[in-house]
């Protein structure tokens, strides 16, 4: 019936959380934070998707 792990697909799981914790530190370097402290972030969060994914955690 219903897999849900048939394809599990880190790639956009990457990009869907760089994505979101990019708009986030964009507006955070806008109001004077260090651009990599917000490039750490944003790659933080792509890996913690990823990591997410693969388990299934979401």
């Amino acid at each position: 019936m219903y897999n849900k792990n048939t394809d599990k697909d880190l790639l956009g799981a990457g990009i869907t959380a760089a994505l979101g914790a990019g708009i986030i530190t964009s507006f955070a370097v806008g109001q004077g934070q260090d651009i990599f402290t917000a490039l750490g972030i944003t790659v933080l969060a792509a890996l913690c998707g990823i990591i997410c994914r693969q388990l299934d955690i979401l």
